[in-house]
């Protein structure tokens, strides 16, 4: 029987790590906001690996921090240990990662979300949702308890229609076992939304006291204290330290044997899977030249013997991963706690959405997470946080955001899936981002502190520190690049010991920092600044002035598209009276509904003539519309 629970502005269904941003952003904007899950003990719980950050979603970790998410402050609070990568190349591609202590994790998590006024967190399962006339204005559970809301959230992750998949064995079911959701998945269809079969799996878990750490290679955190939060002044010292070891001839051996047990090469296994985060059988088939691949041992908590076996993804039978992990050196003797799995489940086809994360086909419906085909918890929070804002917004009555491609990698993400979509599950790369010398680890605060400030997310102290951080910034810049140094004995010996040449004549003091051999310090040694600055200011003075004409070349490119992103498509234009646009062309045109030109133009399958003959439409200004009625 159906009763009326309650009335909210905003519903988020799903609480794993897209909707804790999703529902914490609409909940701060002022919504009455309600998060709904099917277990509240797994409210951002981690299914697979027990991490956060990474190449390109470390950088995402800082965006989501510098527009006003959780994310980043509440992996500071639990981590085990915290490195930063690549730290031998250059600042575009340097990222921060944490070890997360997996149940101190969501344990805060879910505390934080208890205890924000506007949240009310509840234990339930969303089958259907309230749509009228086109528009969405709640859901009801499966108890039949119905509540009505303005705008609602889905973030389901992996559990519509999830079947977990180990050799033969397959059975409906969410992640760690949980319960699946089944319903609310053929319900979307019935709303008319397109959906996609995708998968991916988990490695399995051995007890620590039967590792024999001895024959492993220790991989310790940074000494240096490192935070991914802008806000973050405690740093936790105590770090565990995770190891590595490798593969070898006997464990390929292994699944070479066993390859007509996998579900994999069987065929049971019908979802496309995540190419950048390939099971091991399928490592093994694809690089059959390589002798070894790496294996991490991470530990998933300060008080649990449970090890992540990290690169050992796998859905080989029970049986066939005992024997792959005793086969690895230093697992010789290791049990396992837990097996690997793969999980197939539903995805939304994210050219459905606009770059709001609102639907095409339901006003007022949003989806975030991997419910969009995305893989990973950072991503997941990315679509969290900007999904949840607007749905807040929209609920208030307030404008929308979206956030372009030169702005974040966020903006990267979901420009990618609404315009270009996804045929497996989408992994955020460095690569994916033109500007990523502008996308930088160390500069998320500058790029977004502004907008997270306007939507309401960012408190009116953390943002007056943050104009007096640029503006220390840029007082130090004009001083480095008013001072000059003269070749005195001194500076010559400073930079005989750096391996530099030595100074012919004098230098402006930016010019000489420009140096591959020079640092901020070096300088500093020179002509001591009078202001006490912090390491992040100087970070970004020296960063900004080595780097200062590849970052005016990437800022000429992104006012150029800035240009394209201005020419606004017209709401609802008809493609079919455009003449001379290749069939092709006018077919994606019609499915992804361009919001611009520049957004026209990264659609796959629209060519250069068809934008020239869209350009020249337009700016005829004899536009004619589809009827929405």
């Amino acid at each position: 029987m159906q009763y009326e629970a309650g009335n909210y502005d905003v519903i988020v269904i799903g609480a794993g790590h897209a909707g804790c941003e999703a529902g914490l952003a609409a909940a701060r904007l002022g919504a009455k906001t309600l998060v709904i899950t099917i277990n509240l003990d797994m409210v951002a719980f981690m299914p697979c690996n027990p991490s956060i950050g990474g190449p390109a979603k470390g950088i995402v970790v800082r965006e989501i921090d510098a527009l006003g998410g959780e994310m980043g402050k509440n992996i500071d609070k639990t981590y085990i240990q915290m490195r930063m990568l690549n730290t031998g190349k250059g600042p575009a591609v340097r990222a921060l990662r944490a070890q997360a202590d997996k149940f101190a994790y969501q344990h805060e998590m879910k505390k934080t979300l208890e205890n924000e006024p506007n949240i009310t967190l509840l234990q339930g399962m969303a089958e259907t949702l309230i749509v009228e006339d086109g528009v969405c204005k709640g859901m009801i559970t499966k108890t039949g308890a119905i509540y009505r809301s303005t705008t609602v959230v889905i973030t389901t992750g992996t559990y519509l229609k999830g079947e977990i998949i180990i050799g033969d064995l397959k059975y409906s079911s969410g992640p760690n076992n949980q319960q699946p959701s089944v319903r609310l998945s053929e319900h979307l269809q019935e709303l008319g939304l397109e959906l996609v079969r995708f998968k991916t799996g988990t490695p399995p878990r051995v007890n620590s006291h039967t590792i024999d750490y001895s024959k492993a290679e220790i991989q310790p955190g940074d000494e240096v204290p490192r935070a991914f939060s802008y806000e973050t002044t405690k740093f936790i010292t105590d770090q565990l330290p995770c190891w590595l070891t490798y593969t070898n001839e006997n464990t390929h051996h292994i699944i070479d044997s066993n390859l007509h047990r996998s579900p994999m090469f069987s065929g049971m296994i019908k979802g496309t899977g995540p190419r950048y985060c390939p099971s091991i059988e399928d490592k093994v088939v694809r690089f059959n030249d390589k002798p070894r691949h790496q294996i991490f041992l991470e530990p998933e908590g300060r008080n649990t013997q449970e090890v992540y076996v990290q690169g050992l993804s796998t859905s080989l039978p029970e049986d066939v991963q005992r024997q792959i992990i005793r086969s690895i050196s230093g697992l010789e003797n290791a049990e396992m706690m837990r097996s690997g799995y793969a999980i197939e489940y539903d995805a939304v086809v994210p050219t459905q959405l606009w770059p709001t994360l609102e639907t095409k086909v339901v006003k007022n419906l949003f989806t975030a997470g991997q419910i969009n085909g995305t893989s990973g918890y950072e991503e997941a929070a990315g679509q969290g946080l900007v999904a949840g804002i607007n749905a807040g917004r929209k609920a208030l009555a307030r404008q929308e955001m979206i956030l372009g491609r030169s702005d974040a990698y966020i903006g990267v993400l979901i420009d990618d899936l609404v315009t270009k979509g996804t045929n497996e599950p989408y992994r955020l790369l460095t690569s994916r981002a033109e500007y990523r010398l502008l996308l930088r680890h160390d500069n998320a605060d500058l790029r977004l502190t502004e907008i997270g400030h306007q939507m309401g997310l960012i408190s009116e102290d953390r943002y007056q520190r943050f104009l007096e951080k640029k503006e220390m910034i840029e007082e130090e810049k004009k001083r480095l690049n008013s001072i000059f140094i003269k070749p005195t004995e001194q500076v010559q010996e400073l930079i005989k010991a750096q391996g530099g040449s030595e100074l012919k004549d004098g230098v402006r003091a930016s010019d000489l920092l420009k140096r591959p051999e020079m640092t901020y310090d070096h300088i500093d040694l020179l002509i001591p600044s009078e202001v006490l600055l912090d390491s992040e200011v100087k970070e970004q003075v020296e960063i900004q002035t080595k780097y200062e004409g590849y970052i005016e070349k990437s800022l000429q490119q992104v006012d150029r598209l800035k240009k394209m992103e201005d020419k606004k498509i017209p709401e609802n234009i008809d493609y079919d009276a455009v003449t001379g646009i290749a069939t092709e062309a006018r077919q994606k045109l019609k499915k992804v509904q361009p919001l611009s030109i520049a957004q026209a133009s990264r659609i796959s399958g629209v060519n250069p003539a068809d934008i020239s003959i869209l350009l020249v439409y337009i700016e005829q200004g004899k536009i004619v519309r589809v009827s929405r009625d």
